[in-house]
């Protein structure tokens, strides 16, 4: 029977070589663009230590995330962790979606989480060895910030530095 370790190894390689949700929505948005006529709102993200870079477009229908998609290029670790986020925010609401992005920050950059929190995870769970590797919680959570960026308005680029 294969450890728990090598399952979420294996959802990891999975997704960074056959992603969701990957691809640029139609007549995509300048980033940060205050709703464009697509409806979506993008920002990049850039990991200038590792060269990760990631664009994250989120369409919003009344509070809720309608559509999350993405494009970027860089290791296994950030193009996977984009990937399972587009699947884990996809059809929440903003506060369902800034709560999962709390609590997977926290778990990947080692704080400690509740059995509840954990489990609220699901498969995000799959990065939680991640926080051992603190060079590596970059690119985990590089998509993520674009996507708060992206949701928030906050900024059109986001970068790990």
């Amino acid at each position: 029977m294969p450890e728990l370790g090598d399952l979420y190894q294996s959802l990891i390689l999975e997704h960074s070589r056959s992603p969701r949700n990957y691809g640029a929505p139609p007549a995509t948005s300048v980033p940060g663009a205050p709703l464009a006529g697509n409806g979506f709102r993008s920002a990049d993200g850039n990991n200038p230590m590792c060269g990760d870079i990631v664009r994250v477009w989120v369409a919003l229908a009344g509070d809720r995330l309608a559509d999350v998609r993405f494009t970027g290029k860089g290791c296994a670790i950030s193009q996977a962790s984009a990937s399972l986020m587009t699947t884990a925010v996809k059809g929440r609401t903003r506060e369902e979606a800034d709560r999962i992005f709390e609590r997977f920050h926290d778990m990947v950059t080692g704080k400690p989480l509740d059995d509840e929190a954990r489990a609220a995870l699901g498969k995000l769970a799959a990065f939680g060895g991640v926080a051992r590797f603190p060079m590596r919680v970059k690119c985990a959570s590089l998509g993520w910030h674009a996507m708060r960026a992206a949701l928030h308005g906050d900024a059109p680029r986001v970068s790990t530095e």
